[in-house]
C-alpha cells in the first residue's frame, strides 16, 4: 500500500518537473509545455529588458557606484543594502556556482555556459524588477530599522491574492527552507568526505552546530555573517580562477570559441545530432543558471526587503540585487566553467558527479590543494547558503502564520532546518531533491505571473528614480514618496515608507 502511494507521488511529481524544467526529450515530444518555466523565464527577462530600456546595461556603472555607499544603512542598526546584497549572494552562491556548473557541462557540453550566461543577462532585468517591488511592499518588523518583505507581501498586497502569496510561501518552504538545506549540506559532506576523509555524519553533526547559533540569532545575525564570509571566500575563488585563466592564456580563446560553437550546435552539427545537442545545452544551461543566479525565482527579494537602502529608493535595491546575478552567474560561474573547460577532465561516456569533477579540474593544475581548496570553498559558500535560505523560510513563516504565531512557528522550523542539515548530509534523497525541483518551479511560476502584472509599478519607481538622478540628486537627496504614485498611495506600507 505505501509502495503504491510512494509510486503514485513520485509519478506526479516526476511529470510536474517535466512539464516545468523540461526533459532530455524535450524538443521531440511534441508537447509543447515541456519546459515551461524556461520559456515564461526567459520570455519575462526580454520583456523586463525592453520595458527598462537595457536598464542591466544603462546602469551597469551605477551599480557600481552605489556599491561603494552600500553599507550606510547599518548606521542606524539595521540592515544595510550591502548586507541585503551579500545575503542574497550567500543564497545564490554555492552548489550552483561549482558543482551545478560541473553537470551542466558534463550533461550538456560546454555550449550550457553560453545559455546560463543569457539566463544572467536577462535575468538582470527580472531581479531588478522583483527587488524593488519587495522594497515598495516591505513591511516593518520587530526589531529597530530591520524589515520584512518579498514576493508574498507583494503578491498580497500588490495584486490582493492572498491564497497565492500563501501558495508561494510553501513553495519557498519546502524547497528553500527544508530540502535545498539538506543539498548544499549533502554538497559539503561529499566534499569534505572527498578530501580529507572525514565521515558524512560528522560534518552533519558539525554543520549543525555551527548554523544553529546563527539561525537562533535571527535575520540581522545572518545578514552580519554573510557579510563577513561572503566577499572573502569570493574574492579568494575567483583570484585562483584567474590565475589559472593567466596561466593557461593561450588555451582560454579556444575555450570561449568552443562554447559558443557547442551552445548552437556547430560542435554536433558532423555527427547529424544538432537538435539535440542544442537542446541539451539549453535545458542544463537555463535550468542550472536559474538555480544559481535565482533571477525570476522569487527568492533573493526576500533578502532585498530587508535593507535599509542609501539612498533610501526602492530602485537602489534593485540594482544591487542586479549586481548580485552579474556576480554570481558571469563572474562566479564562469570561473568555475573556465577551470573545469581549460583542465579538459569532462568525459561524457564516464559517470561523474559535479562537485567531484570541480575538484578533479582543479587538481590539474594545482595538485591535491584543488581538491582541498573546493572542499574549503564549498564548505564556506554552502553554509552561507544555508543559513540564507533559512532566513528566507522565516520571514515567509511569519507571513503565514501572522507575527502572533510567528515565535512558535519559528522555533519549531528552526529545529527542522538543523534536522534537514544533518539528514542532507548523511543520506542522499533523490525524490525529495526532485519534489523541491518541483516546488522551486512552482514559485518561480508564481513569482514570474506576479511581477509581470505588477512591472507597471517597478517601471515608474524605475523612472522616478532615474528622473531624481537626472536633476542633479545624489545620496540623501534622493527620496521615495509613495504618495506619487496611484497604486502605492493605499498599498505601500507607511511605517516603512512615512511621508
Amino acid at each position: 500500500m505505501s509502495e503504491g502511494i510512494a509510486g503514485w507521488f513520485n509519478d506526479i511529481v516526476n511529470y510536474g518537473v517535466s512539464v516545468i524544467w523540461g526533459n532530455n526529450d524535450w524538443l521531440i515530444v511534441g508537447n509543447p509545455w515541456y519546459g515551461l518555466l524556461m520559456f515564461v523565464l526567459i520570455g519575462a527577462g526580454v520583456y523586463f529588458t525592453l520595458a527598462t530600456r537595457f536598464v542591466q546595461f544603462r546602469h551597469f556603472g551605477h551599480m557600481w557606484k552605489l556599491l561603494r555607499t552600500s553599507n550606510q544603512g547599518r548606521k542606524d542598526g539595521g540592515i544595510s543594502s550591502f548586507e541585503a546584497l551579500m545575503t542574497s549572494l550567500a543564497a545564490r552562491v554555492g552548489t550552483g556556482n561549482l558543482a551545478g556548473v560541473a553537470i551542466a557541462i558534463y550533461l550538456g557540453g560546454p555550449g550550457a555556459v553560453f545559455w546560463m550566461w543569457m539566463t544572467a543577462i536577462v535575468g538582470m532585468s527580472t531581479s531588478f524588477i522583483e527587488s524593488t517591488l519587495a522594497q515598495a511592499y516591505k513591511v516593518p518588523h520587530t526589531d529597530d530599522n530591520v524589515y520584512r518583505g518579498g514576493p508574498a507581501y507583494y503578491i498580497e498586497k500588490g495584486l490582493g491574492q492572498r491564497w497565492m502569496a500563501v501558495f508561494f510561501s510553501i513553495c519557498l518552504l519546502i524547497a528553500f527552507g527544508l530540502a535545498f538545506n539538506g543539498v548544499q549540506s549533502n554538497t559539503i559532506a561529499q566534499a569534505t568526505h572527498e578530501a580529507f576523509g572525514v565521515p558524512t555524519w560528522m560534518t552533519g553533526l558539525v554543520l549543525v552546530l555551527l548554523v544553529a547559533p546563527v539561525v537562533f540569532g535571527g535575520l540581522r545575525s545572518v545578514a552580519r555573517i554573510a557579510g563577513k564570509v561572503v566577499p572573502v571566500m569570493a574574492i579568494l575563488y575567483i583570484l585562483l580562477a584567474l590565475f589559472i585563466i593567466v596561466t593557461n592564456f593561450s588555451q582560454f580563446p579556444a575555450a570561449i570559441v568552443l562554447i559558443v560553437k557547442s551552445a548552437f550546435g556547430f560542435e554536433q552539427a558532423a555527427g547529424g545530432v544538432i537538435g539535440y545537442g542544442i537542446a541539451q545545452a539549453m535545458i542544463n544551461g537555463i535550468k542550472r543558471g536559474l538555480f544559481s543566479n535565482e533571477a525570476g525565482m522569487g527568492s533573493a527579494p526576500n533578502a532585498a526587503a530587508t535593507a535599509k537602502s542609501s539612498p533610501d529608493h526602492p530602485a537602489v535595491q534593485g540594482f544591487m540585487q542586479m549586481l548580485g546575478v552579474f556576480i554570481d552567474t558571469l563572474v562566479i560561474c564562469t570561473a568555475t566553467a573556465s577551470i573545469i573547460i581549460l583542465s579538459g577532465v569532462v568525459n561524457p561516456d564516464v559517470e561523474q558527479e559535479g562537485i567531484q569533477l570541480t575538484q578533479l579540474a582543479l587538481s590539474q593544475y594545482v595538485g591535491d590543494l584543488g581538491v582541498i581548496f573546493v572542499a574549503i570553498a564549498i564548505f564556506f559558500f554552502s553554509f552561507t547558503s544555508i543559513i540564507a535560505n533559512y532566513s528566507y523560510g522565516e520571514s515567509n513563516l511569519e507571513f503565514i502564520s501572522g507575527s502572533k504565531n510567528a515565535k512558535v512557528m519559528i522555533m519549531v522550523f528552526r529545529f527542522l532546518v538543523l534536522g534537514m542539515v544533518f539528514v542532507g548530509a548523511v543520506a542522499s534523497l533523490p525524490a525529495i531533491w526532485n519534489f523541491a525541483d518541483l516546488s522551486m518551479g512552482l514559485m518561480a511560476l508564481t513569482n514570474l505571473i506576479a511581477i509581470v502584472l505588477l512591472s507597471p509599478v517597478a517601471l515608474r519607481i524605475l523612472r522616478d528614480y532615474e528622473r531624481q538622478v537626472k536633476e542633479g540628486k545624489s545620496g540623501d537627496q534622493i527620496t521615495f514618496n509613495p504618495d506619487h504614485f496611484v497604486k502605492l498611495k493605499d498599498e505601500a506600507n507607511r511605517e516603512a515608507w512615512p511621508d
